[in-house]
C-alpha cells in the first residue's frame, strides 16, 4: 500500500465551512475505482482532505496490488474515526455504497453510521438550471468558478493507467494516479463557494430597500415593476443573471436585486362559500343572500364557485402559491395568483424579504 500525505501551503476557502461543522472535525472523501459496481471492480485508492493546524492537509491510500484493498479500507476507516462529519460529492450515490459493499465483501466491520453526511451534489444540483449549468459535475463547477487542474486524465482513462500500474509499476502512473484524486478532493474545497447559491434559497435574505419603478415596453406602453434590492448574507462567487414569469435576479457579491411586475387592473376574488350568495349577471357581481335577497328574483341566479366573486381595480403583485390572503385571480380556472400591494403591505420591510425568497424559489423550480 502506498501513503501518500500532502499539506496544501497558501491555500484558503472564501466559505465559512464552519456554518456546517466544526473545521477539525470535517473530514472530505473520494474514491477512484476501476467500475461502477464493487463486486465486479476493484477499489485502488481512498483520498481524504482535512484541516489541521490552520492548514489543509490531504492524505491517500493506494493499492499497489489488487488484494490490498482490505489495507486500503482499514486504513481509511481507522483514519477517519477521529472525524464527525463526512463531506463528499454525490457520495450518497456512488462512494459510500462502493466501500460499504466492499467491506462487506470482506466481512470488515465498517459503517458510515457515525458520520453526518454533507453532499455537496445534492446541495448544488437543483439550482443549476437557475445558474445555467449544463449539468452538475464537479469539474463543470470547477469550470464555471475558473479553478484550473493540473490533472489531465479523466476517471475512465485512470482505469486503464492503473492496470498497467498493477503490472508495470512506474513514477509515471503512480503520478497521475495520485494527482487525479488530489485534484477532485482540492476541487472539492475550492468549489464550496457554491454553497453561497444553496444559502440564497435556503437562508434568510434581507430586503434592504423596496421601490416602485416605472418604464416604457418595447411598444410603448406604461408599465411598473417593483425593485427589492437585497443583501446577502455570503458573497456569490460568480455574478448571476436569471428570470422567470416576467421576474429578473442580478446578484453579484453580496449584493442582489429582483425585479417584479405590477399589474395595474381589475382581478377577481373569489369566495369559497358559493352557496351562501347570489350572482347578479348585470352587475357581474356576487352578493351574499343576506343582502342579495333584496334584489329581484329575475335580476339573480344561485351562485356558483365560477362566478361567485367580487371585482377590484388595484396594483397587484403575482405569487406562485398561497403566499399572501387574500389572493386574486384573473379567472376562476387561473393558475396565476395575485395579492394587492396594499399601503400596509408597502410599509412591511420582513413582508418583502419574504417574498423576495417566494419568488427566488419559483425560479430556482421553474425549469
Amino acid at each position: 500500500m502506498r501513503i501518500c500525505e500532502e499539506t496544501i501551503d497558501n491555500f484558503s476557502i472564501s466559505y465559512p465551512l464552519e456554518r456546517l461543522a466544526p473545521l477539525e472535525r470535517v473530514l472530505f472523501l473520494d474514491i477512484e475505482t476501476t467500475g461502477f459496481t464493487a463486486r465486479s471492480s476493484y477499489l485502488y485508492l481512498i483520498g481524504c482532505a482535512y484541516h489541521l493546524a490552520g492548514k489543509w492537509h490531504t492524505i491517500q491510500w493506494m493499492a499497489e496490488s489488487y488484494d490490498q484493498e482490505i489495507e486500503i479500507l482499514k486504513a481509511f476507516f481507522e483514519f477517519s474515526r477521529h472525524f464527525r462529519y463526512l463531506v463528499h460529492f454525490n457520495g450518497n450515490n456512488f462512494d459510500m455504497p462502493f466501500i460499504i459493499q466492499k467491506c462487506q465483501q470482506y466481512s470488515l466491520p465498517y459503517s458510515f453510521e457515525n458520520f453526518q453526511g454533507i453532499d455537496l451534489y445534492k446541495r448544488i444540483a437543483p439550482y443549476k438550471f437557475f445558474l445555467k449549468l449544463p449539468n452538475c459535475k464537479q469539474k463543470t463547477l470547477e469550470q464555471f468558478l475558473g479553478i484550473d487542474r493540473k490533472d489531465v486524465f479523466s476517471g475512465g482513462e485512470l482505469i486503464g493507467i492503473y492496470h498497467d500500474y498493477i503490472n508495470h509499476p512506474s513514477e509515471f502512473s503512480e503520478n497521475a494516479l495520485f494527482l487525479h484524486n488530489a485534484d477532485d478532493l482540492k476541487g472539492m474545497l475550492e468549489t464550496l463557494p457554491m454553497l453561497s447559491y444553496y444559502d440564497l434559497f435556503n437562508h434568510s435574505i434581507r430586503a434592504r430597500k423596496v421601490q416602485a419603478n416605472s418604464y416604457r415596453d418595447l411598444n410603448g406602453g406604461h408599465r411598473r415593476e417593483l425593485i427589492i434590492t437585497l443583501t446577502l448574507d455570503q458573497p456569490l462567487p460568480k455574478a448571476v443573471l436569471s428570470s422567470a414569469n416576467g421576474c429578473y435576479f442580478r446578484g453579484e457579491g453580496n449584493d442582489a436585486s429582483l425585479k417584479i411586475p405590477i399589474y395595474d387592473e381589475e382581478l377577481k376574488y373569489f369566495y369559497s362559500n358559493y352557496q351562501d350568495y347570489y350572482y347578479l349577471p348585470t352587475e357581474d357581481v356576487a352578493l351574499h343572500k343576506s343582502v342579495a335577497g333584496f334584489v329581484d328574483r329575475e335580476h339573480r341566479i344561485p351562485a356558483s364557485a365560477a362566478n361567485c366573486y367580487t371585482r377590484k381595480f388595484s396594483s397587484y403583485l403575482p405569487q406562485w402559491d398561497f403566499l399572501f390572503e387574500p389572493f386574486f385571480k384573473r379567472e376562476y380556472k387561473s393558475r396565476e395568483l395575485f395579492f394587492e400591494l396594499t399601503d400596509e403591505i408597502k410599509r412591511d420591510r420582513q413582508l418583502f424579504s419574504d417574498y423576495a425568497a417566494h419568488v427566488l424559489n419559483m425560479m430556482a423550480s421553474i425549469y
